[in-house]
């Protein structure tokens, strides 16, 4: 053979053998060394599929849940693995248009990649599961995912248990352990106690056929982890007390907090208006949640914590304690009342006039003389002991402060408020350092600056009931499963010996002219037969901004109360809204209230009594006015976003019409064929919001 033919062949078979060990040292890579087309092959075998855990459940202090577990489902989106659907169809069972669906799978790979499931659509119906369950294997990238939502069985206490939502980029900032489609507790024990009941996500992996249908367990489920379920509570919640407490407070604006005075435990607690929890779960949340939003008699406001009121007269058993223990008045101090205030150069009313309804501090407590007491708190601040009204006033505010008021208790629910006590950097700011205790002396009688919280005063009157300790007032009893370590709930074991040092001598006069208030005060009309009840009716003044006029509204009725006297169980606070005198409609609510709970029962009348407050309708008529203005300036703000003013319409008197819709409508296109620009509209529409009352 030629040397040129035989040196060609050997080329040839170089390049044979080199191609040869480049395929085989290929093959080797991919099957030994190289994972890429391993995922490949799994991603179209295997489908990884979230378990969401179930959340803890919530029981009251009788074990009924109030709080529990369903189940619905998310339609999930990969959207690398949408290829060659449907959309036509696929929208159609969605009644979507394709804009939406193109909108929903961007959205869905900016907030999680284009490789991790998203939620396309959650809490589905059970119409629309049944369809998507049918034709799922239709649409590949999309599956159906199990989500536990919560139920509220009892239809109560939406306030205190609140509600869940999905994470948002918030919370992944602030929390680990989280991902997009997970949801948190957003309110209430749902927040508080998140990481009690969140659980702990798990893991499925699951074949699919040809048809992207999941058909079996991958490996027997030797790579799943099993979902955790989170821990329940046990609270001291009474929800049957609940209940009723909710019914007494319909068609009203105020709070009832009721509380057990020897653990801190939370009975009850009520906020009116409130809502049905069960709305803010299920497809309908969002709607709802806006619907509530937009309500100006705020629903979602839980007004145990956050509102902040006048205390009124429900002040003076705290005003007796800390003069008697200053030395300033005795049990037998008394005061000749005529039916006003003159120490000072503004007079101050009281609404007893009767001779000698305040000739000493047990008739003072019983026909709640606010001469009596104006009088009490100058003597407490010009205490000769201090040589001055500045440091009377900051001693009176350390009392005060260690009743509860003036400052975050620490209730284990979210977002309390403090109230507000003031001390004499605010009165040196209003009056040029020019003050003296006339200058406050309504704060004798609950008013002026004061402003207190109803747990707050609910919590007072536990520290008066105990004779000088509390422990801060929680609903949770325990957790399951919680170790002695566990340091959520010891805050909530420490007693607070805060006011211990005032003698049991004290405590005793102020109670019993407490109790005096129910048997021949100004709420012997709610005397429940064979329990001593020791309580405080009060009334306060309180005012609004209404378009920007200071108006001044039907007082706010106020009761607190405890009971009963030889062994209290039950502490309570009652603020009913422009209700009028605290003994018409606050006293009658708490001492049905203290009747259930400690009888178990109503008696007739008692029934007859809480029947007609249920029905009786005292909803603030400002409010009509005041859901009018923000209506109407919502109503036109969409109006010139979109230049619709069909629901403006309404808001706008007939003869005012014609020149509105002329404000909202567009130029006509010109001869050249160019629309010209928009109008701006006119501003008649623009109506400032008034501030929500106190």
């Amino acid at each position: 053979m030629p040397v040129f033919n035989q040196s060609r062949s050997n080329v040839i078979r170089l390049i044979f053998a080199a191609m040869f060990l480049i395929i085989a040292a290929q093959l080797f890579n991919l099957q030994i060394y190289s994972v890429k087309y391993t995922k490949l092959a799994q991603e179209n075998a295997l489908f990884p599929k979230r378990v969401y855990p179930n959340r803890g459940i919530i029981y009251d202090r009788n074990n009924k849940a109030i709080l529990n577990n369903a189940i619905l489902y998310d339609l999930m989106v990969t959207p690398s693995q949408v290829k060659n659907i449907d959309t036509a169809y696929f929208c159609q069972l969605m009644d979507i248009d394709t804009a939406e669906f193109r909108s929903r799978i961007i959205d869905a790979k900016f907030k999680n990649g284009p490789f991790r499931p998203s939620i396309f659509e959650d809490l589905l119906p059970p119409d629309l599961y049944a369809k998507l369950e049918e034709n799922i294997w239709r649409f590949s990238g999309f599956n159906l995912q199990e989500r536990p939502i919560r139920t509220y069985p009892f239809d109560a206490a939406a306030h205190i248990l609140g509600y869940v939502g999905e994470v948002d980029s918030s919370v992944l900032r602030r929390s680990s352990g989280y991902q997009l489609g997970d949801y948190v507790g957003r309110t209430g024990l749902e927040q508080y106690y998140e990481k009690a009941l969140m659980g702990q996500r798990g893991i499925e992996f699951w074949l699919k056929d040809n048809k992207n249908r999941l058909v079996g367990h991958y490996e027997n489920k030797m790579y799943d982890t099993a979902a955790i379920a989170g821990k329940n509570l046990r609270t001291y919640i009474d929800i049957g007390l609940q209940q009723f407490a909710e019914k007494l407070m319909s068609n009203k604006v105020g709070s009832v907090v009721a509380i057990e005075p020897k653990t801190g435990g939370i009975i009850a607690m009520t906020s009116s208006p409130d809502f049905d929890p069960n709305e803010l779960t299920g497809p309908d949340k969002q709607k709802n949640y806006a619907k509530l939003q937009l309500n100006v008699s705020a629903p979602l406001l839980n007004r145990a914590i956050k509102g902040q009121y006048p205390a009124g007269s429900t002040y003076k058993p705290l005003g007796a304690l800390i003069a008697l223990d200053e030395g300033v008045i005795t049990p037998a101090s008394g005061y000749d009342c005529h039916g006003v205030y003159l120490g000072c150069s503004r007079p101050v009313k009281c609404d007893e006039k009767f001779p000698g309804h305040a000739a000493n501090l047990r008739l003072a407590i019983a026909h709640s003389c606010n001469s009596f007491f104006c009088n009490t708190f100058r003597l407490t601040v010009d205490n000769p002991e201090f040589h001055s009204a500045r440091r009377g006033l900051m001693q009176w505010k350390q009392y005060v402060n260690a009743f509860g008021l003036g400052h975050r208790i620490g209730i284990d629910l979210p977002s309390e408020d403090g109230g507000n006590i003031p001390d004499t950097t605010a009165y040196d700011k209003d009056y040029n350092h020019s003050w003296n205790s006339c200058t406050m002396v309504t704060m004798g009688i609950g008013q002026d600056k004061m402003l207190v919280t109803p747990v707050q005063m609910a919590n007072a009157m536990c520290i008066v009931a105990n004779k000088g300790y509390f422990y801060v007032p929680h609903f949770v009893k325990s957790i399951d499963g919680e170790t002695p370590d566990d340091t959520v709930l010891n805050k909530y074991k420490t007693k607070h010996e805060v006011l211990t040092h005032i003698s049991d001598d004290v405590y005793e006069t102020v109670i019993s002219g407490m109790q005096d208030v129910t048997e021949i005060g100004t709420a012997r009309a709610v005397r429940i037969p064979g329990i001593n009840m020791c309580a405080k009716t009060g009334t306060a003044e309180n005012y609004l901004i209404v378009e920007r006029k200071r108006t001044k509204l039907k007082n706010n009725a106020m009761f607190v109360c405890f009971a009963p006297r030889e062994n209290p169980k039950i502490a309570i606070a009652v603020v009913v809204q422009n209700a009028g005198y605290g003994a018409a409609w606050a006293a009658p609510i708490g001492s049905l209230l203290v009747e259930k709970y400690l009888n178990d029962t109503l008696r007739a009348a008692s029934l007859k009594k809480a029947e007609d407050i249920e029905r009786t309708d005292l909803m603030p008529k400002y409010l009509v006015r005041l859901q009018f203005i923000e209506d109407s300036t919502n109503a036109a703000r969409h109006a010139l976003r979109t230049h619709d003013s069909t629901n403006l319409m309404k808001y706008i008197i007939p003869s005012s019409r014609a020149a509105l819709l002329d404000t909202f409508r567009p130029n006509p296109i010109i001869s050249s064929g160019v629309r010209s620009p928009m109008r701006k509209p006119k501003s008649n529409f623009k109506t400032k919001k008034a501030d929500s009352a106190r």
